[in-house]
């Protein structure tokens, strides 16, 4: 590694550091500098601009997640059992410390810049890279009948999120492993209940 490829790196510690604590409005650039043991003008030959810095936090913050490995569609598998693993693969990645951090750090500038809410919306992270796909299957093999599947993955999902990773995010309550196990258990219910195929 280089002696510029080791500065970026402390400049971005720096920088998650700094807008974790106190956000990335309250963070100057002399501070990531500061904080990086680098100089100012450093700091921007790397990233022209704070939002840029808060850009690349972002995508490096995603990229370090832990998000397990994607669970196909298998069609001598009840897919109960295989929406719940997809489930609690999801809530562990939900309620893991690293995606957290990613929230916080981020729910503060989404006030100030409501494209980022999108942006972020957007970004399929965890079972919703695979779960369109893995409902597809699903379908074309006549276990469930789903008309859209990119709606209907979003509602696995999204069901999930209301009731894990909020709650942690904005510290209203913290749920038990046990707790977490219901929820899941209740998603699957639910989901299967609304588009399991009948003959």
């Amino acid at each position: 590694m280089t002696l510029s490829e080791k500065k970026r790196l402390a400049i971005l510690d720096a920088a998650e550091t700094l807008f974790h604590q106190q956000g990335v409005e309250q963070t100057s650039m002399d501070q990531v500098a500061s904080e990086a043991g680098v100089s100012k003008r450093t700091v921007y030959n790397h990233f022209a601009t704070k939002q840029i810095l808060f850009q690349a936090i972002l995508t490096r913050m995603f990229e370090q997640l832990s998000q397990g490995p994607e669970k196909p569609f298998n069609a001598n598998r009840e897919i109960t059992a295989q929406l719940t693993e997809i489930a609690e693969q999801e809530v562990a990645l939900l309620t893991s410390p690293q995606l957290l951090r990613i929230a916080k750090i981020a729910f503060m500038q989404m006030l100030q810049q409501p494209e980022l809410m999108q942006s972020l919306d957007n970004t399929d992270i965890g079972c919703m890279t695979a779960l369109v796909q893995f409902l597809q299957d699903a379908n074309a093999a006549g276990v469930l009948n789903v008309e859209d599947c990119d709606f209907a993955a979003r509602q696995f999902v999204y069901q999930l999120k209301a009731f894990t990773f909020y709650p942690k995010l904005y510290g209203f309550s913290s749920l038990e492993n046990a707790s977490e196990q219901s929820v899941i258990a209740e998603t699957v219910k639910m989901f299967m209940a609304r588009y399991r195929a009948i003959y």
